[in-house]
C-alpha cells in the first residue's frame, strides 16, 4: 500500500506562467495543476493536494502560513507520511521559520520553490516538487521539523536563506551547509536529527508588530527614530559586524529598552553571528547588552523579527522573554 504525500501550493515563481509569449509571468496554476507537471509522483504515494492561496511570496502573511500550518497538521493526523508546500522562493525561508516555530509533528513539513517558471526551457519546479517529495516520504526526515528542498538539497528551516535573486541553485545555509542533499533519487541526511525545542503558540492571524530596520554606513539614528515614533513595540535592528550600532543609534536603543521598547540586534553578515563580549565601544555588543538589548546569535534579522512576534504573542516578557530568546537564537 502506498503511503500517503500531501501537497499543497501557496503561489510564487512555482505556480506563475506568462498569459502570452514575451509578458511577464503570473500566478496562474494550482496545486492540482503543478503536481500533474510531475507524473512520477504517482509512483511515490498516493497524493492528496490543495491550494492555499496563489500569490507571490512578498505578499504572503502570518494568516496564509497558519492556514497552511492547520492543513499540514491536519493531513498528518490523517494519515500522510509527510506534507510538501510549494511557496515562492523570495520570503521562503520566513515562512520556512515561522512554520518551524510552531510545527509539533514527527512527520517532515517540505518547502520548495522555483527559481524559473514552469513555462521556461529548463524549469526546476518539476526536479524541486520531486524531490520534496521524496524528502518528504524519507523516514530519515523524520523528527527533523520543517525543511526547505530545491536543488537536490535539504536544508533547516532556521538555517536557509535565498543568496541569489537569479541562479538555480540560490538556497544555501551560511556557515553550516545543506542537512542532507539527494543522490540518485535518495535522500541522505549528513548528520542524525538535532534536539527539537517544544514548539510555541501559534500567534494571533494579524501584522508583524516588530520592525526590521539595518545599521548602515554613517547611520545618525534617524531610521530607528522615525521607527520607534511610529509606536512600534519592538525593533530588531541588523547591525555590522559582531552586533554593533553607530553611537547615534546605541543611543536611541538604549532609551527604548529604558521606556519598555523591546529592541534586538542580529548580524548583517552572512556567518558567525552576534557576540557577546569582544568589543566595549559605544555601540559594540557588550554594552547593548547591559543596556538590555537582545542579541540574536545565529539568526539573521529577518528570522529574529519572527521569533520575537511569536514569543511576544506568546506572552513572554522580562527576563522569560530574554532566556528564549537567546535559547532559539542558538540554531
Amino acid at each position: 500500500m502506498q503511503p500517503i504525500l500531501s501537497i499543497a501550493a501557496m503561489g510564487g515563481t512555482i505556480g506563475m506562467t506568462a498569459p502570452a509569449p514575451g509578458e511577464a509571468a503570473l500566478p496562474r496554476l494550482d496545486a492540482a495543476a503543478l503536481v500533474r507537471g510531475v507524473p512520477q509522483l504517482a509512483d511515490l504515494a498516493a497524493l492528496r493536494t490543495t491550494t492555499v492561496c496563489n500569490k507571490p511570496s512578498p505578499s504572503i502573511d502570518v494568516a496564509d502560513a497558519l492556514t497552511a500550518l492547520a492543513w499540514a497538521e491536519a493531513q498528518v493526523d490523517d494519515g500522510a507520511r509527510g506534507v510538501v508546500v510549494t511557496h515562492g522562493t523570495d520570503t521562503l525561508e520566513e515562512t520556512a521559520y515561522l512554520l518551524y516555530l510552531l510545527w509539533d509533528r514527527p512527520a517532515p513539513l517540505v518547502l520548495t520553490g522555483a527559481m524559473r517558471r514552469p513555462d521556461l526551457p529548463g524549469t526546476d519546479a518539476p526536479a524541486n516538487i520531486l524531490a520534496a517529495a521524496r524528502v518528504a516520504l524519507d523516514p530519515e526526515a523524520h523528527g527533523r521539523g520543517v525543511l526547505a528542498v530545491l536543488d537536490d538539497e535539504a536544508h533547516l528551516a532556521a538555517r536557509v536563506t535565498k543568496e541569489s535573486s537569479t541562479a538555480l541553485d540560490a538556497f544555501t545555509s551560511p556557515g553550516f551547509g545543506p542537512a542532507g542533499r539527494i543522490h540518485e533519487d535518495t535522500p541522505r541526511f549528513l548528520n542524525p536529527p538535532a534536539r527539537r525545542l517544544a514548539p510555541l503558540p501559534a500567534p494571533a492571524p494579524g501584522p508583524i508588530d516588530v520592525a526590521l530596520v539595518e545599521a548602515p554606513f554613517a547611520d545618525d539614528a534617524r531610521m530607528v527614530r522615525a521607527l520607534l515614533d511610529a509606536g512600534y513595540p519592538a525593533l530588531v535592528v541588523a547591525g555590522t559586524g559582531l552586533g554593533h550600532v553607530s553611537a547615534a543609534t546605541y543611543e536611541e536603543l538604549a532609551a527604548a529598552v529604558a521606556r519598555g521598547v523591546v529592541v534586538a540586534v542580529a548580524s548583517r553578515t552572512a556567518r558567525g553571528g552576534t557576540g557577546r563580549a569582544t568589543y566595549g565601544y559605544v555601540g559594540s555588543e557588550t554594552r547593548l547588552i547591559a543596556a538590555g538589548v537582545l542579541m540574536a546569535g545565529d539568526l539573521p534579522a529577518r528570522k529574529a523579527r519572527l521569533l520575537l512576534h511569536v514569543l511576544l504573542h506568546a506572552g513572554l516578557r522580562g527576563d522569560e522573554l530574554a532566556a528564549a530568546f537567546a535559547e532559539r537564537s542558538r540554531v
